[in-house]
């Protein structure tokens, strides 16, 4: 009887996941296949030819490649020590920390870029939309405050998987000082939860649309939608394109989180 149950059971959780990936699958094969008929009566990757062919297409995408390494470092930079601090200094606030962390999820992009507008624009005292550099450091703090969420969350869960106060006192009896415990000590142990975070930040960063299109910079996700509104066949090479680059971070995640479970924390 437990035999006929388990083999049902198992067979119901084969048909839900056939189920779920179909429902992701179909679509995506469906727009491979459109994307190869560009050219009338066969298949052909004509419209990937010509996307990377396309100046803007490369100029976009170096734009937003650059945007994310740079957004991936001030989150970093930001989200490590604070959650570091919460966890050593003060883990009653955790709660609160959290709450805010997750408000970019709660509030849209476009509200949270027209405040940056409000407050930011050429005629205020902090003018950052008055050149080009200075709007690139507005949308790259719109893009760090956007992937909060998920840098922080990624620490965060690292940081519980170590005995982060036996980690410090040890490195402070030895005679390290704050910079070098958490450049030293802190980094290395929480390497594969910092490059989750980062290929997430990644991933958010290479299709956003909203900050960068109503600051009018000229990154990839504006991109998608001109090119979208214009032409037929390319418009889902880049889709095929987009979707590829988002399961390559998601698998690195998998790479990197993998192999870090194997490696014991050090001091």
């Amino acid at each position: 009887m437990s035999h006929n149950a388990n083999k049902s059971s198992r067979l119901g959780a084969w048909i839900a996941m056939a189920l779920g990936a179909s429902y992701f699958l179909i679509p995506l094969i469906a727009t491979f296949e459109f994307s190869l008929r560009m050219r009338r009566g066969e298949y052909s990757f004509d419209a990937y030819r010509v996307v990377f062919a396309d100046p803007q297409f490369q100029q976009t995408f170096g734009y937003s490649m650059i945007m994310a390494l740079v957004t991936i470092v001030f989150g970093i930079l930001l989200s490590v020590p604070t959650a570091y601090w919460v966890h050593l200094k003060m883990p009653k606030m955790r709660p609160v920390v959290e709450f805010i962390t997750l408000l970019p999820l709660v509030i849209p992009a476009i509200v949270i870029v027209y405040g940056y507008l409000r407050m930011y624009n050429s005629s205020s005292i902090i003018p950052l939309t008055g050149s080009d550099r200075a709007t690139d450091f507005l949308l790259m703090c719109s893009y760090v405050t956007l992937s909060l969420p998920y840098m922080y969350r990624s620490i965060d869960t690292g940081l519980r998987t170590i005995d982060v106060r036996t980690l410090t006192e040890a490195a402070e009896v030895l005679g390290a000082g704050r910079a070098t415990i958490l450049f030293k000590v802190i980094f290395p142990n929480i390497t594969s939860a910092i490059l989750s975070g980062a290929f997430l930040t990644f991933a958010v960063v290479i299709g956003e649309f909203t900050m960068a299109s109503l600051l009018d910079r000229p990154a990839f996700g504006p991109y998608l939608q001109l090119i979208g509104a214009n032409r037929a066949y390319e418009p889902s090479a880049l889709a095929v394109i987009a979707f590829l680059i988002t399961w390559a971070s998601m698998g690195l995640i998998q790479v990197f989180g993998r192999n870090a479970k194997t490696k014991p924390a050090h001091s």
